[in-house]
């Protein structure tokens, strides 16, 4: 099947959902929740989360437009490739999904760790920071068993890419960029002395994203993009 096919105007909006997924995703996992949450010590925890409440709330916020973007994403990448196969594009929307409501729930953890921290930790600051600790590590095994859905999404996706004209290398990176987020799932828990192998498995994950989010910009915006016909961009927006 050929790439034209995919309605540009689709694969626009897709493109930057996807990136907006990214953009809220790495600030808000890999920098703030850093920043606040100190694993070995739930009274530096609860320390972080009185003296940065702005940059906490940052955090949140930024937690809940992931869950935005990426059930916006999901549906969107539906409305793409459902001409393609109704089956895997439902499936990956499906997949979407759940990773936004796990994002929730990691979300509705932080809310509630600083809501304990500012409203608890003068009255009696041992039972605030064992609290706050306990709901930033459930908001964190969020993500980690969310990995399971993350890495199905993105099967779907590269079976998909293979069969609407997209690169080949691209749908089989995404493919196994999938399986190696479910093993990841799997190898953080059964053998976690594993780490190092564990990081090296999501690797392809990241490049098949960020390659299908260039690729997805890059066909709207061509020149030959304007080239749809007719019956498709009519199929494609109905």
């Amino acid at each position: 099947m050929n790439s034209h096919t995919l309605h540009p105007r689709t694969a626009r909006t897709t493109g930057l959902l996807y990136l907006a997924v990214a953009v809220v995703a790495v600030p808000g996992f890999l920098v703030i929740r850093p920043m606040l949450f100190e694993p070995d010590s739930a009274a530096a925890t609860l320390n972080n989360l009185v003296e940065n409440e702005t940059l906490a709330r940052l955090g949140i916020g930024l937690e809940l437009a992931l869950v935005a973007a990426q059930a916006l994403v999901g549906l969107s990448f539906y409305r793409l490739f459902r001409h393609v196969s109704a089956f895997a594009a439902g499936s990956l929307a499906a997949f979407a999904l759940v990773n936004a409501v796990a994002a929730l729930a990691s979300a509705a953890c932080l809310a509630a760790a600083l809501s304990v921290a500012l409203t608890s930790w003068s009255a009696d600051p041992a039972d605030a920071a064992g609290a706050a600790q306990l709901l930033y590590v459930l908001g964190g095994s969020f993500w980690d068993v969310a990995s399971l859905f993350f890495g199905l999404w993105l099967i779907p996706m590269g079976v998909l890419a293979l069969r609407s004209g997209m690169p080949r290398a691209l749908g089989w990176i995404l493919v196994v960029g999938g399986v190696g987020y479910i093993l990841d799932g799997f190898v953080m828990y059964l053998a976690p002395a594993a780490g190092p192998v564990a990081n090296l498995l999501v690797v392809p994950a990241t490049v098949g994203e960020f390659w299908m989010i260039g690729w997805l910009l890059w066909h709207s915006f061509r020149p030959r993009a304007a080239a749809v016909t007719a019956p498709d961009a009519t199929a494609a927006t109905t």
